[in-house]
C-alpha cells in the first residue's frame, strides 16, 4: 500500500467508527449493557452481596452458639464446661432417629447426644463415646459444628490432663509435639479470598459492552437490509469492518472503565477490614486492573465480530455470541477449581493471565516484568490475527445472504 493511501483507509476506518459510535450511542440495547446495567449491576451486586457475607459472618460469631443436649443428664460436668464457654444447651430426650430427623428436618441446627454408657466409660477413665449430628450440606449447620467441636476437644484435653496429674504423670508428656501455626498471609492477600470473583465480573462485564455493537455490524446491518448497500461504497471492505470493530472496541473500553471505576468506589464501604482484611483497590489500582485488561478488548471484539458474521438474523447472533462470552470466562473458573498458579505458558492464555495479574494486585505481590509482557503481547497478537480474520470475510459472497 502506499503512503498516499494509508490517510484515506486511515479516514475510511475512523468515518466507518463515527457512524457506528453515534448510531450504537442512539441505540437503548447498547447503551443499557455498555454504559449503564453492565458496569453498574456487576459492581452493585457483588459489593452487596459481599457486604451481605461479610455481616453474616460478623453476626453468627457474635451470637451465642445454642446446643441441642439429648440426655444432657448423663454429662452434668460436660455441660458445666459448655456452659462456661458461652454455650446455650437445651435439654431434649431424643433416640438416635429421632436426633437425626430433627437436624436432617432442621429443627435443630446441632444434637450432641451422650450415651447411656458415657458415665461408665467416663469413670474407667476409658474414651467416652458422645455424638454429634450435624447436617454438613448447610452452611449455618457446619459454622455452629466448627465452632463446637473445638470446645469438646478442649475439654477432653482437660480432663486427660487432670487424669494425668493425679497420677504423679507430667501433663506434658501428653503433648509430646506442640504446633505453632505461623500465618504469612498479609491483610490484602487475605481479601483475594473474598475478591477471587472480582476478575470474572470485569472481564465479562467488558465484553458486554461490545456485544451489541458486534452484532450489529452484520448480523443487525443485514437484518435491516443496509449490509448490501454499505458493501458498494468505493471502500475496501476490510476497512469497513475494521470501523466497527473500532466502535465495539471503544464501548468495551468504557464498560470497563466505568466498571473498575464503579468497584473503586463501592468496595470501600463492604468492610472486610472486620475479617482482619484490606482491599486494595484504590484509583491507582483500578487504572491498573483496566491496563491489565485492556490487551482483551481488541480480541474479544474481533472474535464476537466473526461469530456474528456467520449469524443470519439479530437473534441468531445474540444467541451465539451470549455463549461466546463463556469462553474467555472458562480459563478463569478452571483457575479456580485447580488451584492454578502463574507460569510463563500459563500467562500466555488471554482472560487467564489477565486473572492472574489482577490476582497479584489485589495481594499487593510484585509482578515479573516478563508475565505482563507474555500477557499482553500474546493477547494483543491474537487480536489482531482475529481483526485481521474478520476483515478476510468481508470479502465473502455469502456474507449477504
Amino acid at each position: 500500500m502506499s503512503a498516499a493511501t494509508r490517510p484515506r483507509m486511515g479516514s475510511a476506518i475512523l468515518t466507518v467508527f463515527s457512524k457506528e459510535f453515534r448510531e450504537n450511542l442512539r441505540d437503548r440495547r447498547t447503551v443499557l449493557a455498555a454504559l449503564i446495567l453492565g458496569p453498574l449491576f456487576g459492581p452493585v451486586l457483588f459489593s452487596a452481596a459481599l457486604s451481605l457475607t461479610v455481616e453474616r459472618g460478623v453476626s453468627s460469631g457474635d451470637k451465642p452458639l445454642i446446643l441441642t443436649v439429648a440426655h444432657a443428664e448423663r454429662a452434668p460436668n460436660l455441660l458445666d464446661f459448655l456452659s462456661q464457654h458461652g454455650v446455650t444447651v437445651e435439654p431434649v430426650q431424643y433416640d438416635d432417629a429421632a436426633a437425626r430427623t430433627a437436624v436432617r428436618e432442621h429443627g435443630h441446627r446441632l444434637v450432641l447426644s451422650i450415651p447411656a454408657d458415657f458415665a461408665a466409660h467416663f469413670t474407667a477413665a476409658e474414651p467416652a463415646p458422645v455424638q454429634l449430628y450435624v447436617d454438613s450440606s448447610d452452611t449455618l449447620t457446619q459454622r455452629d459444628a466448627n465452632r463446637i467441636a473445638p470446645l469438646l476437644s478442649q475439654y477432653g484435653s482437660t480432663i486427660a490432663h487432670l487424669r494425668a496429674v493425679a497420677r504423679g504423670v507430667d501433663p506434658l508428656v501428653l503433648s509430646p509435639v506442640a504446633l505453632q501455626s505461623i500465618d504469612v498471609a498479609t491483610p490484602a492477600s487475605r481479601s483475594v479470598l473474598a475478591l477471587g470473583t472480582l476478575t470474572y465480573i470485569v472481564l465479562l462485564t467488558m465484553l458486554m459492552g461490545g456485544l451489541y455493537v458486534a452484532i450489529d455490524a452484520t448480523a443487525g446491518e443485514r437484518e435491516r437490509g443496509s449490509l448490501e448497500p454499505l458493501l458498494t461504497l468505493p471502500v475496501r471492505r476490510e476497512h469497513l469492518i475494521y470501523g466497527k470493530i473500532l466502535a465495539a472496541c471503544v464501548y468495551m473500553t468504557l464498560s470497563l472503565v466505568l466498571t473498575v471505576t464503579a468497584f473503586t468506589i463501592l468496595l470501600r464501604f463492604v468492610g472486610l477490614e472486620r475479617f482482619g482484611m484490606s482491599v486494595n483497590f484504590g484509583p491507582l489500582e483500578a487504572l491498573r486492573v483496566a491496563i491489565y485488561s485492556l490487551p482483551l478488548v481488541p480480541l474479544g471484539a474481533s472474535l464476537m465480530t466473526i461469530v456474528a458474521a456467520y449469524t443470519r438474523s439479530y437473534r441468531e447472533a445474540q444467541t451465539y455470541l451470549g455463549l461466546i462470552l463463556l469462553i474467555p470466562t472458562l480459563p478463569l473458573v478452571f483457575a479456580s477449581i485447580l488451584n492454578l498458579r502463574p507460569t510463563p505458558w500459563l500467562m500466555m492464555v488471554p482472560s487467564l493471565s489477565q486473572h492472574f495479574l489482577i490476582t497479584a494486585l489485589l495481594r499487593d505481590e510484585a509482578i515479573p516484568a516478563v508475565y505482563l509482557g507474555l500477557s499482553i503481547g500474546v493477547t494483543l497478537v491474537l487480536g489482531g490475527l482475529l481483526a485481521l480474520v474478520a476483515g478476510r470475510l468481508y470479502h465473502r459472497e455469502a456474507l449477504l445472504g
